[in-house]
């Protein structure tokens, strides 16, 4: 039996809003990103330099420590990807969340929530992260998640 699972990280709750509606369509279980240490609005003000987001996407390298685990991960055929777009790409913490387990023959759905970027650069940012994933096409979900979500499991 196929199970899917919903990972997602979101700032402001905008994510999360599509994430749960994205869980509740296609019946899957839900998991947030959460930073170990939380994000304050300081953190997310990426008009200044020094702040804790700004500093995170000028390092490629920067994986931001995620606060708990997904429970038995091997059971998860589908796992949809949810996160806003920074930098034109997945915030740092989502590689911390791709690198942390082995995706391999899995079927991934990127989707993300933006005001301005498209996905693109996020797509294929994380199939580098997860090569041997079998990526599905990813989508902009600041409204329709639920119907999109429908057809990105069939398809």
């Amino acid at each position: 039996m196929s199970k899917t699972l919903v990972a997602y990280f979101s700032a402001s709750g905008v994510t999360a809003r599509a994430a749960k509606e994205i869980a509740e369509t296609v019946g899957a279980d839900l998991y947030e990103i959460a930073p170990a240490q939380p994000y304050t609005a300081a953190d997310l003000d990426w008009t200044d330099k020094k702040s804790r987001s700004t500093i995170e996407m000028n390092d490629p390298g920067c994986r931001p420590e995620i606060a708990g685990t997904v429970e038995n991960m091997d059971q998860y055929d589908t796992v949809f990807v949810g996160f806003p777009v920074w930098w034109y790409v997945e915030p740092r913490i989502v590689d911390t969340f791709l690198e942390s387990y082995d995706f391999t023959g899995k079927a991934m759905i990127p989707f993300a929530t933006s005001g301005g970027s498209g996905i693109g650069g996020a797509q294929k940012s994380m199939k580098e992260h997860c090569p041997g994933a079998v990526w599905k096409e990813g989508r902009l979900v600041n409204s329709g998640a639920a119907a999109w979500a429908k057809q990105a499991v069939k398809g």
